[in-house]
Parts: structure tokens; C-alpha cells; sequence
């Protein structure tokens, strides 16, 4: 398993690691866009690049390995791929992206879908050469994009056996999940096998102190020998300084560090939690997502934060009135 690299980091930043969904596009949901990367001038694709490279810098010198891109996050797998040619001799980092969603927008923040879901086999393999194009041998994971129990790719015979040769030349095979039934997909998955041996080797869910429903599916999945990633543990925003519940801002100014920091530290403090995501668009905000691993929450801040739980329907319907920026 390429995680087992991230083992040998002697930083406490080494189970947190950097997501590129937000900087390898023009458009994203995430809250507060406007005010990190500005007005349209700032988001060419050399001003992200430049971008991107910057927080990979910052994030590689602080101690973080896990680098997550996807196909439909823009340009995030091209400039990856640049940073790492640029920097070689980086062979600590673990490399991950995603397939199933094709980016439509055409770098504009205004295009009516900005990308298309599609799970079928000729999706993987268009997106596979895709991706191999660009990252090549030092793509470490490779998952399904935002599973959902309805997901084709959860009884596609075909593409199973085709991931199953992936992994067989030594490439990890995951999924993510979205949705207010992640638990459920997180179960189906576990069930999926090829010749009698479980196919996915790593799960990427949304957890975050307003969304905790897959928590049990996750456990389940790390006791079953998973690494779990987990995504939108800002909750796009919602959990940042500015946006953040009192409850939040209370045992941020309690603790002496952000709203974001505490927020990573609940999903860091889960037994089975292997990766944390950070999403990090500025160098401030990496900075601060990465004070998480010092935050010291008691059983008073745990409680409280619990409190501020959503039913998963309500935290998913809101997540999509969320405007592209």
C-alpha cells in the first residue's frame, strides 16, 4: 500500500493531506472564494498554477505527503504533474486522483453544468490514459469519483475486472462517496470482489463536525482494511472563520487557533481516519488547517460540537444550493 510511505513522516502533519479541488479550477463551491483567489485575472491558468505550486511547496515543507487531484478538478493533475517534474527526487509523496467526472466548464465560473458524471468503463478507460498521460508512474491511487448506491460502477463485472488489473500492476484502487447515503455506499463497496478478493483498498468520504453519518461505515471500512481519506472536513467552508457556528468559534477562542483547525482536529481524533483533507486555497489557510494537529479538544469541546450535528438530507441539500464561484 503506498499510504504505508506516509508512516515514515516524522511531522505531525503527516496524516494530513492537500486537495487540489479548489485551485485547479476557476469555479468551485467552496464559501469565500471570491475573497481568496479575487477577481478573474487571478484565476488563469498560470495564476493557479503558480498557485498550486506554492501550497505544494508550503505543504511539502511542513510536512505533508498525501497530494489528492481528480479529472474533473481543471487543471489540478497538469500542474501536479508539473511540481512534481519540477521537483524531483520527491519519491515520499503518495499521488492520488480520481476518474468519473469530466470537467465541462472550460475555465469560466459561470457555465451552466460544470462537470458531467459518468461511471461506465469507457469513462475509465478514456480518463485512465488521461490521467497516465500526465502523472504516469507516479500515480499511486486511483478512485471511482462520488459513488452514490445507485453508481453503475458498483455491479459493472467488466469494469471491476479491468480496475482489478489495474491494481494487479501494482496501482491502489479506491472510491469516494458523496451523498446523504455514503454509509450505504461505503457497504456496498466492501462487498464488491473480484475472484473472491475485495477490490477497493482505499475509501474517500465527507465527514466533518456537521456530517458524521458514514462514521460507522468508515470504521467498518478501516477495521476491513481500508485507508480512509476524508474530504470536506470544512464542509466547503461552512466551518471556517467568518462561517463557522458559535459552538465552533467558541472552542476556537477557547484554544487560541482557527475555526478550521478545530474543525480538522474532531475528523483527525477518529480512530479510523488515515487522511485528513485539507483544502487549503491560500498559504494562510494551509498554515491554519495544519495547526489542527495541536489542537487539544476535552470532552466539554467534543460535546458541544456534537450538538451541532445535521440530519445528512439537510446537510446534503444545502451542500448543493451551494453557488459555483
Amino acid at each position: 500500500m503506498p499510504f504505508a510511505r506516509l508512516a515514515t513522516a516524522t511531522t505531525p502533519t503527516c496524516h494530513i493531506g492537500l486537495g487540489l479541488a479548489a485551485v485547479g479550477r476557476p469555479g468551485y463551491i467552496n464559501l469565500g472564494r471570491d475573497h481568496d483567489l479575487g477577481l478573474a485575472e487571478h484565476r488563469t491558468a498560470d495564476a493557479l498554477r503558480t498557485r498550486t505550486h506554492e501550497l505544494l511547496d508550503a505543504a511539502y515543507a511542513q510536512g505533508v505527503r498525501y497530494f489528492d487531484a481528480a479529472r474533473s478538478y481543471g487543471r489540478s493533475e497538469e500542474f501536479l504533474a508539473d511540481w512534481l517534474n519540477k521537483t524531483p527526487g520527491r519519491n515520499d509523496v503518495v499521488i492520488g486522483s480520481k476518474w468519473g467526472y469530466t470537467y465541462t466548464a472550460g475555465w469560466t465560473t459561470d457555465a451552466e453544468r460544470h462537470e458531467v458524471k459518468d461511471h461506465s468503463l469507457p469513462t475509465y478507460e478514456r480518463q485512465r490514459a488521461e490521467t497516465d498521460q500526465l502523472l504516469g508512474a507516479r500515480l499511486d491511487l486511483y478512485q471511482i469519483h462520488s459513488l452514490t448506491p445507485d453508481s453503475p460502477a458498483l455491479s459493472d463485472k467488466q469494469l471491476h475486472a479491468r480496475l482489478a488489473e489495474a491494481a494487479a500492476e501494482g496501482l491502489t484502487v479506491g472510491f469516494s462517496t458523496s451523498g446523504p447515503a455514503q454509509a450505504d455506499t461505503v457497504r456496498a463497496a466492501l462487498a464488491v470482489t473480484v475472484d473472491g478478493e475485495p477490490l477497493f483498498r482505499t475509501v474517500q468520504s465527507t465527514y466533518n463536525v456537521l456530517e458524521t453519518s458514514a462514521g460507522p461505515a468508515l470504521a467498518e471500512a478501516h477495521d476491513a482494511g481500508l485507508t480512509v481519506i476524508v474530504k470536506e472536513g470544512m464542509a466547503n467552508g461552512r466551518l471556517a472563520a467568518g462561517q463557522a457556528p458559535d459552538g465552533v468559534r467558541a472552542v476556537a477562542e477557547e484554544t487560541g487557533l482557527g475555526a478550521d483547525a478545530v474543525a480538522l482536529a474532531v475528523v483527525l481524533r477518529q480512530p479510523w481516519a488515515g487522511v485528513v483533507l485539507s483544502g487549503a486555497a491560500t498559504l494562510g489557510q494551509l498554515a491554519s488547517n495544519l495547526h489542527a494537529a495541536a489542537v487539544d479538544l476535552d470532552e466539554d469541546h467534543l460535546s458541544g460540537l456534537a450538538a451541532l450535528v445535521e440530519e445528512p438530507h439537510v446537510y446534503w441539500e444545502r451542500r448543493a444550493r451551494l453557488p459555483w464561484h
